[in-house]
């Protein structure tokens, strides 16, 4: 037979977080991944931020306004530690589903009051942590509440069928990382999108035109996992009016999809909330390589190289006997 890789199932979360509730949206996440489990898939994407909730106040609210700090203040209090309890009642979800997830969340250290990570975490089917992804550019007004991760977390993790990627929002787009994440061969990738950019913004069209040349470039499958506005997000925004009413146009609505490594797209359009599926045979990655490998024969390292920096900064250096025991991630 040799060396053939697996037929499997994959799968895109659309939802709507539990909004701002951390432990309520961890339930929900995995309720997901066990419905994704019964469903046979093998891999499992989720949107950017689903817990507890993007920051997508930001777009329609000032961003030092009363409405949307008192939001942010929120999503701190109900970010989520890697690893930590809501992290240990994930993994036993995707223990008992037998599935591999990639969840959107927002990610704070142990032991602080501020500062925020937009990542994805990566947990195997036996809900062990493989590790994560912290999106390197926080995007528009991400940036208030959100500071950028490093090269340690650009990477592929080992699934049981092959190595998976990720990345979130508009650094899907980044080919810099694509190229940086496609050395590592993973046999799918999962890209994370919020409900909404902005009203002006037509987020399916993003989607599209981002993911499915990533596919192509990339050689592989491409989850695309995409949020939904509901009810509880729209009152927590506390809009009136004509803004009110622009949002409202996007309730129940998503964007989920799978791509194929040729670019062609392989789902069905979802309406409202759920999981979008598509059963594909992983061997079709090696079919778009003996094309165009541009992590191998397909490209010209003389003539282009890629550095990548896995070091992490440190905020803070100190000296002494008895150094103070610092957040994780300083030294």
């Amino acid at each position: 037979m040799g060396d053939a890789l697996k037929n499997i199932r994959l799968a895109a979360v659309q939802a709507s977080s539990v909004h701002l509730d951390r432990d309520a949206t961890v339930e929900k996440a995995c309720g997901l991944i066990r419905e994704a489990g019964r469903a046979g898939a093998a891999l499992v994407g989720f949107p950017e931020g689903f817990i507890p909730a993007h920051p997508s106040w930001f777009t329609v609210q000032p961003g030092t306004g009363r409405i949307s700090l008192g939001l942010s203040q929120k999503l701190f209090q109900n970010s989520v530690i890697i690893p930590g309890e809501q992290t240990d009642k994930l993994g036993e979800a995707c223990r008992d589903a037998g599935v591999t997830a990639v969840i959107g969340l927002c990610e704070k250290r142990a032991g602080t009051t501020g500062t925020m990570f937009n990542t994805q975490l990566f947990i195997g089917p036996d809900g062990s942590i493989l590790g994560k992804h912290q999106k390197l550019m926080p995007t528009l007004a991400e940036r208030i509440v959100h500071t950028g991760g490093w090269g340690d977390t650009l990477k592929a993790y080992e699934a049981p069928f092959g190595m998976v990627s990720g990345l979130i929002c508009g650094e899907n787009a980044n080919p810099l990382a694509a190229s940086a994440l496609m050395a590592m061969y993973p046999v799918a990738h999962v890209a994370s999108w919020p409900a909404f950019v902005s009203p002006a913004v037509k987020l399916s069209d993003v989607i599209m035109a981002i993911s499915r040349g990533l596919a192509y470039s990339m050689g592989c499958f491409v989850i695309n996992a995409t949020g939904v506005v509901d009810d509880a997000a729209l009152d927590d925004f506390q809009l009136e009016g004509d803004a009110r009413a622009t949002l409202e146009k996007l309730r129940g609505v998503g964007y989920a999809s799978i791509i194929g490594p040729s670019g062609q797209v392989l789902s069905q359009p979802l309406d409202g909330e759920g999981i979008v599926y598509a059963d594909v045979d992983l061997n079709d990655t090696m079919v778009s390589k003996i094309l165009n490998d541009f992590a191998g024969h397909y490209n010209r390292p003389d003539v282009f190289t890629l550095y990548v920096n896995d070091a992490v900064p440190a905020m803070v250096s100190r000296s002494g006997v008895n150094p103070p025991q610092l957040p994780d991630g300083e030294s």
